[in-house]
């Protein structure tokens, strides 16, 4: 089939260009909006859904939890998480420091500010629904 490119059939050179390439691209990224608008852009619904859900199996055993756990949880198969597992164990690292940076990044977001955990009180909204801030602010205190 025309377009279809098939991993084994590309040269080296073909191999190291492209995925060199999408590799500088990725981290050009400077911050969550574009990496957001990027894999927006690139993926599918289905595949970021699909990427994600292997991120979550990976912290789930990271966390020690057994393969019919994360079954249940997450409503994948077995082959899957096997994967997943063989990924982290016998991989080249990338899961496990990922997942460690966006422990040590995220852990205490939730205690960083009460205000933030309430919907839309940030940015744009609080200029545009006045009332909604000052809601906020007699409720937790103001932020700025």
């Amino acid at each position: 089939m025309p377009g279809k490119v098939k991993y084994h059939q590309l040269t080296e050179s073909e191999k190291k260009k492209y995925l060199g390439e999408f590799y500088s691209m990725v981290s050009l990224l400077q911050d969550r909006d574009e990496v957001k608008n990027f894999f927006k852009d690139l993926l599918t619904l289905s595949e970021v859904v699909m990427i994600s859900r292997r991120i979550q199996i990976a912290k789930m055993l990271l966390e020690g939890m057994t393969h019919d756990e994360i079954r249940r949880k997450l409503k994948v198969g077995f082959t899957t998480i096997s994967l997943v597992e063989k990924w982290l164990n016998n991989g080249f690292g990338g899961y496990k420091k990922i997942i460690r940076k966006y422990n040590e990044k995220y852990s205490n977001r939730k205690e960083s500010n009460p205000a933030d955990l309430v919907p839309f009180s940030s940015g744009w909204v609080r200029k545009k629904y006045p009332a909604q801030s000052l809601l906020v602010n007699m409720l937790f205190g103001d932020d700025k």
